[in-house]
C-alpha cells in the first residue's frame, strides 16, 4: 500500500507540474523573444530619428548612434544601397519590405531577429533604418529559464514524494496493525483491540473490529462454557436415569411400565437441562421471565426423590408463599440443580430446600445434615476440573450474579447454602 501511494502521489505531482510548466515554459520563450524583439524596435526607432535629423538637413558624413554590442545597425537608400552601419552592401528582404510599403518591418533572418524603419519625408521615404542582432541571447536566456522550472519542478516532485511517504506511513500503519489484528483474531486471539489511528474512516474500522473480536470471545467463551458446565450438569440426570433402570432390572417383580414410565420422565428432565443450558450458553445471561417457584420445586422434588431414596435419605421441600424472582425458570433450574447435586453427592441426611421471603428477595435455602465445608475452604473456588470439585457451585454462582442475584454459604455445619435472587416487578394477584 505505501508503494502505491507514494507512486500516486509522484504521478500526480509529475502529471500537475507537466500541465502547469509546458505552457509556462512556452510563455516564457514567447515573452523573451517579444522583449528581445521590443528593444530591438527601440534601437532602430531611435537611430531612424538621428538619421532623418541627418537626412534632412543634409548633413555629411551620416552617422548612426551606438545601438550596443549585440546589436548591428545600418542606413539604406531608397533603391537598397547601404550608406553607412554594418549590414549586407544590398538591402535585404526586411529593409525592401520597408522601402516599398512605408512601414516598420519586424521579423527573423536565419539565426537572427531583425528589424526595419522607414525614414519618410513628407511621406516620402528616404531612407530604411535597419537593426539586426542575434537570437542567441534570446536561446540563452530561454535556456536558462527552462533549467530553472526543471530544477524547481524536480524539487516539488521530490517534496512530493517526501511528503507521500510521510502520508503512507501515517496511513498504512494502523492498516497494517489492522490486518496483523486481523490474523490474530483468526488464530483465535479475541482480547485485540486496534488502537485509535486518528483517521475516522480507519478508527471506524478498528471500533468495529475491537467488537466484533469481543462478541466472538464472548460467544465462544459461552460455547465452551456450555461444553464444560454440560458434563457436569448432566451427570445426575443420566445417573438418575441409570439408577432406576438398574432397580427395575434387578427386581424381576417391579411393574415394568412403572419403571418405563420413571425412565421417560427422567429423560424428560434430562432434555429440560439440555436445554436449559442451551438457553444459558446462547442468551449469555438469563432471561427474566419470571419464574413460578411452588411449580420449580415440585418439579425438583419429583425428579431428586428416586436419587435419595436409592441413598436412604429424604428430600424435603417447604415453599410457603412465596414471590416470583426475577430470574428465568432455566436459570433457577440449573442453580437448584447444582445444591441439590452438592448435597447429594457430599452431603448427609435429609436434604431441605426452603423457599422464603426475605425482605423484598427471594431466599431458597438448600442443607443437608453432612459434615460441611471445612474452615478455611471457598466451595466456590473449583479444584480442578478431574475430580470435579467446584465447578458446579462455580456455575451456580455465575448464573445467580448474572440474573442479580448472590449465592452464599450461610452455613458451614451443617452445611446450608442460600440463594437470594430480587423480586420481578409485577407478582401475581
Amino acid at each position: 500500500m505505501r508503494r502505491r501511494i507514494v507512486t500516486l502521489t509522484v504521478l500526480a505531482a509529475v502529471l500537475a507540474t507537466v500541465l502547469f510548466g509546458l505552457p509556462l515554459a512556452v510563455g516564457a520563450e514567447r515573452y523573451f523573444a517579444e522583449d528581445a524583439r521590443a528593444e530591438l524596435q527601440q534601437a532602430a526607432e531611435s537611430a531612424a530619428l538621428s538619421a532623418a535629423d541627418e537626412l534632412f538637413g543634409h548633413q555629411q558624413p551620416l552617422t548612426l548612434p551606438d545601438a550596443g554590442e549585440q546589436t548591428r545597425v545600418a542606413l539604406y537608400s531608397p533603391d537598397g544601397r547601404l550608406q553607412v552601419g554594418e549590414g549586407p552592401a544590398l538591402a535585404d528582404r526586411a529593409v525592401r519590405a520597408a522601402a516599398g510599403d512605408g512601414r516598420l518591418i519586424n521579423g527573423s533572418d536565419e539565426d537572427s531577429l531583425v528589424v526595419a524603419v522607414p525614414v519618410a519625408d513628407r511621406g516620402k521615404v528616404v531612407g530604411v533604418v535597419r537593426a539586426v542582432t542575434s537570437d542567441r541571447e534570446v536561446l540563452l536566456r530561454t535556456v536558462l529559464t527552462w533549467l530553472t522550472m526543471a530544477g524547481l519542478a524536480l524539487f516539488a516532485v521530490l517534496v512530493a514524494w517526501l511528503v507521500s511517504h510521510v502520508i503512507a506511513g501515517k496511513l498504512s500503519r494502523p492498516l497494517e496493525e489492522l490486518s496483523g489484528a486481523a490474523r490474530r483474531l483468526g488464530d483465535g486471539d479475541f482480547s485485540v483491540r486496534p488502537a485509535p489511528a486518528g483517521v475516522p474512516e480507519i478508527d471506524s474500522v478498528a471500533t468495529s473490529m475491537g467488537t466484533t473480536a469481543q462478541r466472538l470471545g464472548q460467544l465462544v467463551a459461552r460455547e465452551r462454557a456450555f461444553s464444560a458446565n454440560a458434563s457436569h450438569q448432566l451427570r445426575t440426570p443420566l445417573a438418575g436415569l441409570r439408577l432406576q433402570l438398574e432397580l427395575a432390572l434387578d427386581d424381576p417383580e417391579q411393574d415394568p411400565d412403572a419403571a418405563l414410565r420413571s425412565s421417560v420422565e427422567a429423560a424428560d428432565r434430562l432434555e429440560r437441562t439440555i436445554d436449559d443450558l442451551l438457553l444459558l450458553a446462547r442468551a449469555g445471561g438469563p432471561v427474566t421471565a419470571p419464574a413460578d417457584v411452588p411449580d420449580l420445586l415440585a418439579e425438583l422434588r419429583e425428579g431428586w426423590n428416586g436419587l435419595l431414596t436409592a441413598q436412604g435419605r429424604r428430600l424435603e421441600v417447604r415453599a410457603g408463599g412465596t414471590v416470583r424472582p426475577n430470574a428465568s425458570v432455566a436459570t433457577l433450574r440449573q442453580v437448584l440443580t447444582v445444591l441439590l447435586d452438592n448435597a447429594t453427592t457430599h452431603g448427609a441426611g435429609t436434604v431441605t430446600m426452603t423457599a422464603r421471603d426475605a425482605d423484598g428477595a427471594l431466599a431458597i435455602d438448600v442443607a443437608d445434615e453432612g459434615r460441611g465445608v471445612p474452615p478455611g475452604r471457598d466451595p466456590f473456588v473449583q479444584r480442578g476440573e478431574s475430580s470435579g470439585h467446584g465447578i458446579g457451585l462455580a456455575l451456580a454462582r455465575g448464573l445467580a450474579e448474572a440474573a442479580g442475584g448472590r449465592l452464599r454459604l450461610s452455613r458451614a455445619t451443617p452445611p446450608m447454602f442460600t440463594l437470594l435472587l430480587p423480586v420481578a416487578d409485577e407478582q401475581p394477584g
